[in-house]
């Protein structure tokens, strides 16, 4: 959650829809196993930690920095998802990222 800022309606809102394409992100990642050895190699966590991970913001924050630290990565689960690759950005900052843009 934003630091000193009250959560309304609208900002709820961003963070379920930034959460929603966080998940989806988590999809894709699993759904291709050199995918996911990469992420589960740089997060540190073991295949049996996903589910229960994938609850904390946090965690699905740092899905997000992983696909936008990897262009090539954050290109495919855009085409794959039928979105802009900068709602990826928008949907960091929805989950307590810095970059401020409003989701669509």
């Amino acid at each position: 959650m934003n630091r000193g800022v009250v959560p309304n309606k609208q900002s709820e809102a961003r963070r379920e829809v930034a959460e929603a394409l966080a998940i989806a992100a988590l999809g894709y990642l699993a759904s291709e196993p050199e995918h996911l050895g990469g992420f589960l190699a740089a997060t540190g966590i073991g295949p049996d930690q996903i589910r229960y991970a994938a609850r904390d913001p946090e965690f699905l924050t740092g899905v997000l920095d992983y696909l936008a630290g990897n262009e090539a990565l954050l290109v495919a689960f855009a085409k794959d998802q039928d979105i802009d690759p900068n709602q990826i950005e928008r949907a960091r900052a929805a989950l307590g990222g810095s970059w401020e843009r409003d989701l669509p």
